[in-house]
């Protein structure tokens, strides 16, 4: 397949479909790989890799609390009367909760490289947001202003501007859409299709025990239909594992050292599992691959996802929500924020710890620590501490007298 990269701000990269096949493909949605394998959403999603890496992305982001909040940088607080913090932190509309609002919202960008929703304005006030199928939209650009072509329920389309759709994309190469990860990483993914069709024929239609049969007799054909017959029927599939073969006529069963490994089978699948790992950057162990996690490095591992792989999402969502949703005149003074403290909490000790550094140093007041453990603040838990052995004027130091005789 020839490719033109056009990597300019509000140009698309183009696919040249040279076959009545990859543009049968393109309209079904079907992606052929080069293993054989029609790489879609929904074929990629039976992969347990790909799906778990997607459940956890999904999941880890929607359950962080977003809140909209109000400031200059150094003080802020949380804008609870303002209808964008109803609708970030209550209900986005009317059938979801925020948890399945960000859950959907992260899943588009994982499968598809965009999320999409429509904006229903009331009063100058966004009401709802009501998601869209990413594939139902078509995103354009036209004398550098974007525009959204969506296709309706009844077929018709319908032409919309960046005041009425919510569009939050992935990295893009063009400026306007983001790139769809299933598309761009179909030779993996086809290849693990490829590994698990093979592994799922292979407990299906293999027989028990591997060999040949011999005999220095020549068999009849109707010999040879009964014993066919009785190997398929008594020790073909899983179910018959444990079935003896019965023979006759000098007929000798000779194993074959044929197995799973001498074809690479399972080498092939952990390596798959760990591209597609790679593909969302999402660390083997939170997907139950054990296999090079030790208790010394596991935390480290957990912290590494939050920091390197969920804050860019977190980032591209608050960003959008600032730009596309918060009218112009206000977005000096209002910004959303996911509070991501709940994934960075160590093990107990430690988060104690760390709380008792904070209060000595007078980073951190008694009510700040209770406030991330979700307790009550107490009477006096508001005084910052200042270290008696810290001053912020050596100056001052040097000119006070040392002792009696310097005072007189």
């Amino acid at each position: 397949m020839k490719l033109k990269n056009l990597f300019s701000i509000g140009k698309k990269s183009v696919e040249v479909i040279d076959t009545p096949e990859r543009l049968q493909a393109e309209i079904l949605g079907d992606i052929a790989s080069s293993s054989g394998q029609a790489v879609t959403t929904q074929t990629a999603m039976q992969l347990s890799t790909l799906f778990g890496c997607v459940r956890v992305l999904a999941e880890s982001v929607g359950m962080l609390p977003c809140k909209l909040y109000s400031g200059d940088g150094r003080e802020r607080s949380v804008a609870r009367g303002h209808w964008l913090h109803q609708l970030l932190h209550v209900a986005p509309n009317s059938f979801m909760t925020p948890q399945d609002f960000f859950e959907f919202l992260v899943a588009c960008l994982c499968l598809r490289g965009n999320f999409f929703a429509r904006k229903v304005v009331v009063r100058g006030e966004v009401r709802e947001l009501l998601p869209l199928n990413p594939a139902a939209v078509k995103v354009k650009m036209k004398d550098w202003t974007i525009y959204f072509e969506v296709r309706r329920e009844d077929g018709k389309l319908e032409t919309l501007t960046e005041k009425e759709i919510f569009h939050i994309r992935l990295f893009s190469l063009d400026g306007i859409t983001g790139v769809n990860p299933i598309r761009y990483n179909r030779e993996a993914i086809g290849l693990a299709l490829g590994a698990q069709e093979q592994g799922n024929r292979w407990f299906s239609n293999g027989v028990t025990t591997t060999g040949v049969l011999k005999t220095e007799q020549r068999l009849t054909d109707d010999a040879f239909k009964r014993l066919r017959q009785d190997l398929k029927t008594r020790n073909v599939g899983t179910s018959n594992a444990a079935n003896p073969l019965i023979l006759e006529m000098g007929l000798d069963w000779r194993n074959l050292s044929v197995n799973a490994e001498d074809v690479q089978f399972l080498e092939t699948r952990k390596f798959q599992r760990d591209e597609i790992c790679a593909i969302y950057r999402v660390p083997p162990h939170m997907v139950a691959n054990l296999e090079r996690a030790t208790f010394s490095n596991i935390e480290h591992q957990g912290l590494s996802f939050v920091s390197n792989t969920l804050v860019p999402y977190l980032t591209r969502i608050e960003q959008k929500i600032r730009t596309n949703l918060i009218p112009a005149v206000e977005r000096s003074e209002y910004f959303a924020k996911f509070n991501v403290a709940a994934l960075l909490r160590g093990d107990l000790k430690a988060r104690y710890d760390s709380y008792s550094t904070g209060i000595n140093w007078g980073i951190l007041s008694p009510n700040d620590c209770r406030a991330n453990e979700d307790l009550n603040p107490r009477d006096g838990g508001d005084i910052y501490l200042t270290p008696i052995n810290m001053t912020t004027k050596p100056e001052a130091v040097s000119n006070e007298p040392k002792n009696d005789r310097d005072a007189a």
